[in-house]
């Protein structure tokens, strides 16, 4: 019988970063649009992180394979559903819907990951504990963003563009059950592997839906690679790291960090007001985390308090 991953203090760590720079991501984004088309960005942003991941990956010298040769496929398929799809849907779709809309959607990756793992993966039972607290965590999403996410932007688009939202957020969710189910091959080099075979879809998408790219301002380009080395690069090291040790539903919990993080970053760096029922919302995000959670902080905790340990 197959048991749970086991989540240590690192993976702990790992999903508390990702939640963070995830959740900074947006306010670089919106700066970068100014001067950007969204495809273009896309494809700066995979593309800086994948020369950058290749070549520390060659530097370090190993090489790329698998020793699988079957998972190629599953591998090709993964890398491009981790960032070339979802970052263009969500590019497409963030057009024509609210920005509630499409912070509620990334939120679901969550709930999509529960069921696909449940049957997929051995160890991630979809326990009740674990439905309720990730439908918690959900809620508690929903109030954060408010009206918002309810709310019609009036474009004529927008049943598309809310289609266009929830599929990137099925990808992501999918690309994670994928690469829990790979066989054993170097976190790095899966890393460098997922941009490579991102890039080479993404960029002959912006070539033919954006044309070719004009050459954005210094500033544009500095925020591109700022987005390319931390949020991409180094996040998605992260998160292969967090998918292959504890798991795909353990990483899905950053999709509940990534709008608060978002909120109280909008606050404390752009003035934003504060809501109180910011308040009400972390509170059941965290409820919700500390609920689907229990048995590994009851053994993270135990195991600490042992005096064996």
């Amino acid at each position: 019988m197959q048991t749970q991953p086991e989540i240590t203090p690192a993976n702990w760590g790992m999903v508390a970063t990702l939640g963070l720079v995830w959740g900074a991501t947006f306010l670089f984004i919106e700066l970068a649009l100014t001067g950007i088309t969204p495809f273009w960005l896309a494809a700066g942003r995979i593309g800086f992180a994948c020369v950058l991941t290749l070549a520390i990956w060659l530097w370090l010298g190993r090489k790329l394979f698998l020793t699988d040769e079957t998972a190629w496929g599953a591998l090709i398929i993964s890398s491009i559903l981790n960032s070339a799809v979802p970052f263009m849907l969500l590019s497409w779709g963030q057009q024509t819907v609210t920005s509630g809309f499409a912070g509620v959607s990334m939120a679901a990756v969550a709930l999509i990951v529960l069921p696909l793992a449940h049957f997929s993966v051995p160890g991630e039972r979809m326990t009740l504990r674990r439905v309720v607290g990730f439908g918690v965590g959900f809620v508690g999403v929903t109030v954060l963003l408010g009206g918002q996410v309810f709310a019609s932007s009036g474009d004529p688009l927008e049943p598309f563009g809310r289609l266009a939202c929830v599929s990137a957020a099925a990808c992501y969710a999918v690309s994670s059950v994928i690469v829990r189910k790979l066989p054993p091959i170097d976190p790095f080099g899966l890393s460098a592997l997922t941009l490579v075979f991102g890039s080479l879809v993404v960029f002959p998408a912006a070539i033919i839906v954006e044309g070719a790219p004009v050459m954005p301002s210094t500033d544009i380009l500095l925020i591109i690679a700022v987005l390319g080395l931390i949020p991409t690069a180094g996040a998605n090291l992260l998160r292969v790291f967090v998918i292959r040790s504890a798991g795909p539903v353990f990483l899905s919990l950053v999709n509940y960090q990534v709008p608060m993080w978002s909120v109280i970053l909008g606050i404390v760096i752009l003035g934003e007001p504060f809501k109180p029922i910011l308040l009400l919302a972390m509170a059941l995000i965290l409820s919700g985390l500390f609920v689907s959670q229990w048995g590994a902080l009851k053994r993270l905790f135990g195991r600490k308090a042992s005096p064996s340990s």
